[in-house]
């Protein structure tokens, strides 16, 4: 095996990944590396392809530990791999945060004797639902009083300080330590958010979970930082497992990353690291660049060129960071940058979808080769690319479009069945929702054969939106307890309603009817079973649903299975007396606030790319490494350029491991945003081939003037205007 390891530094699509991929193969391509990587004396025989999980700790030949920036990643760098080799060898692909997760899961035993926990099998909480539950745990401390000097809501704020354990977990600072790190960070500036107080809110929060066997994303990371990576026991079963590691875009890992790859290189594995110093994508989010950095002492390191020749990198980056730092400097752009220049952002989104569209028709530009880029995305700018771009034909992919799964008509109406069908829910439901269930419910699917992923299907309902209004109207009867639906014939013209909707009702009442009879009879094991039984019947029905139907009713029953998971556990720790409905009005209540999204998998393509404009934020596309002929930067003028895209976590700067509770001042967060704009420009334009249109709007979708850092980019290309 070789002994030295590697660290790759690139900007970019400078060929990292790649390079990567080339170094494994490098490791095991004599035969005698062959032999000491991946056959056992014992058996003399190779093991192929992936490994299960629950069989690592029985292995006694070590495998490669793969580790990518996120997920999507992730998958497609354990597909290059394997693709490689050929499947032959024992590669184990996952994020740094999946697999300290895998490990904390897989290592609990160990956990439960050095912890003296409760042995019981941990389960992990999701975000949503641990910050309802912290809420509950701190409502009592987190008075009125205090979120009015802080100047937050209380869901702001409880998501705030969990944020703080999962910043100090990612450094590798204990939860005790977090009180001391604050004092000095925030100095005078505490206001209500007294250090002591927030720590022992967390330390608070992170018994009461491990109590209950419930498992946070921070807790997860302190528990294997903390506890695992220190146990001898679990460093030699660490050490039989993997003999090298590879780690593509470490510049958006956290710092305890770090602490795992010098103890596989101590312990004797390989190891090849990618590192752009334009990424740190994540930097705010729980990334610390600067310290993984630090590794390249322990590696022979390597520089690779800039990006592709075809990419605008090398020729605009310059030209536009001088002119963004130094807006009096007197430059003009090149050809290659256009802008379009509206006086109200209104006009600007139809101008951009128009210029695409017939760039497109005209045949100057594929339809995948084409990206719109801006700092932020809200409803109205998305909705409005995408109306008109698919009413020319033209399909939009939405990077990681997380809409609430509550602005689904197919999930509200789910919901509205469920306080049809439990008593004590009448105050969840109206006669607007219920008119709505009647339209969803009746719908019979018609797909076409060449129907869009993104466009809606054909459907016809049996109950329209105005006949469902009469029904709804006439013959909803509300109730608090008890909400019911009469007979169609309680309203008087009931012959206006028509033979196709008078069926579809009946038939809907005698379902309702059934399911009510069946819950008081307790044959009904559990509200997912009920909305599983009504997507069955309504939903379903044999046909192929669209693409996002798919994904927000999976969305939904893993979001229940898992919120009933958590109560069932809660229950028995410390049974409650509350009726079970109100786990039902306390679900239905967490959907409505639209804190749960649709995030369906897969999230790409089977086949070959998907024909269509790409969507995205900053921090989505950055994130998902992709690159095209042209770019549209939407918003040119908006201030959260300078944001990168992305919120930076409260207290985030304090947790960096060369900064460790240093105090933040107006001068670092302008530094930060200057070295921030500059990477993000730096990234863009190595992703881009061939044209970049500046689009701006002297006035925000809120009526101010806009007024950022890119402004003298739009100014310096005003000679290519699209008037």
């Amino acid at each position: 095996m070789v002994s030295h390891s590697v660290w790759i530094v690139g900007s970019s699509r400078s060929g990292k990944t790649a390079r990567l991929v080339e170094q494994f193969c490098n490791w095991v391509k004599s035969e005698k590396q062959y032999h000491e990587l991946f056959y056992t004396k014992k058996q003399g025989r190779k093991k192929a392809g992936h490994i299960p999980e629950f069989l690592y700790l029985k292995q006694t030949e070590p495998g490669v530990l793969v580790l990518a920036a996120n997920d999507d990643n992730r998958r497609e760098l354990g597909d290059i791999i394997v693709t490689s080799t050929l499947g032959k060898y024992p590669v184990r692909a996952k994020t740094p945060l999946g697999f300290f997760q895998d490990e904390v899961i897989l290592f609990w035993p160990l956990l439960i004797n050095s912890l003296n926990l409760k042995a019981q099998f941990p389960v992990r909480l999701r975000p949503e639902t641990e910050q309802e539950l912290a809420t509950k745990l701190w409502r009592s401390q987190l008075d009125e009083e205090i979120l009015r000097l802080a100047g937050v809501n209380e869901s702001r704020m409880v998501r705030r300080i969990l944020d703080l354990l999962q910043l100090a977990a990612y450094s590798g600072i204990p939860c005790e330590d977090i009180a001391q790190i604050l004092a000095r960070g925030l100095g005078e500036n505490t206001t209500t958010l007294e250090p002591e107080f927030l720590a022992s809110l967390l330390l608070d929060w992170r018994n009461w979970c491990l109590e209950r066997g419930l498992l946070t994303y921070g807790i997860i990371t302190e528990l294997y930082s903390q506890h695992l990576l220190s146990d001898r026991n679990y460093q030699q079963h660490l050490a039989k497992r993997y003999q090298a590691v590879l780690a593509d875009d470490v510049d958006d890992y956290p710092s305890v990353a770090r602490l795992l790859f010098e103890l596989l290189l101590d312990q004797g594995a390989a190891g090849a690291f990618s590192y752009n110093p334009d990424g740190a994508v994540r930097l705010g989010l729980g990334a610390d660049p600067n310290y993984l950095e630090g590794l390249a002492g322990r590696c022979r390191v390597e520089i690779l060129t800039g990006p592709p020749p075809e990419s605008l990198g090398e020729q605009l980056t310059k030209q536009m960071v001088e002119l963004v730092t130094e807006p009096m400097v007197l430059l003009s752009l090149p050809k290659t940058v256009h802008s379009i220049e509206t006086t109200s952002r209104a006009q600007l989104l139809r101008q951009t979808a128009e210029e695409i569209a017939n760039a497109i028709q005209s045949q100057q530009v594929e339809a995948e080769e084409v990206a719109i880029i801006a700092p932020g995305l809200d409803a109205i700018a998305r909705y409005t690319l995408v109306e008109i771009l698919v009413k020319q034909n033209i399909q939009v992919q939405s990077l990681n479009d997380q809409r609430p799964l509550i602005s689904s008509p197919i999930i509200r109406a789910l919901l509205t069945m469920l306080a049809l069908v439990y008593p004590g829910l009448g105050r969840l439901v109206d006669r607007d929702a219920v008119a709505e269930m009647l339209v969803v419910l009746s719908r019979k699917q018609q797909i076409p054969e060449n129907s869009s992923l993104l466009t809606p299907n054909s459907l016809s309902a049996d109950i329209d939106p105005v006949r469902a209004g009469l029904i709804a109207d006439y013959c909803f009867l509300p109730h608090p307890d008890r909400p019911n639906l009469l007979p169609v014939s309680a309203f008087e013209r009931w012959d206006r309603i028509g033979y196709a909707a008078t069926t579809a009702y009946n038939q809907i009442l005698e379902w309702l009817e059934q399911q009510r009879s069946q819950q008081e009879l307790r044959l009904i094991p559990s509200p997912i079973s009920l909305l599983d039984r009504a997507i069955q019947r309504f939903l379903w029905n044999g046909s192929n649903l669209p693409y996002e139907q798919l994904a927000a009713l999976r969305e939904l029953l893993e979001t229940a299975q898992h919120y009933w998971e958590i109560d069932t556990r809660l229950r028995q720790i410390a049974p409650v007396e509350t009726t079970p409905h109100t786990t039902i009005i306390e679900f239905i209540q967490l959907l409505r606030r639209g804190t749960i999204t649709a995030n369906p998998y897969p999230v790409r393509p089977i086949g070959g790319v998907r024909k269509a404009v790409t969507l995205a934020t900053i921090f989505q596309y950055r994130s998902s490494r992709r690159s095209h002929r042209w770019h549209f930067w939407l918003d040119a003028g908006s201030p959260l350029w300078a944001k990168g895209g992305a919120a930076t976590l409260f207290g985030a700067p304090f947790f960096l491991q060369d900064r460790l509770g240093e105090p933040w001042t107006a001068e670092d967060e302008k530094l930060a945003e200057e070295q921030r704009l500059r990477r993000i420009l730096a990234d863009l334009l190595s992703r881009v081939s061939e044209r970049v249109y500046l689009c701006h709007s002297d006035l925000a979708v809120n009526g101010q003037e806009q007024l950022g850092p890119l402004l003298p980019l739009v100014n310096a290309c005003v000679t290519h205007s699209v008037i």
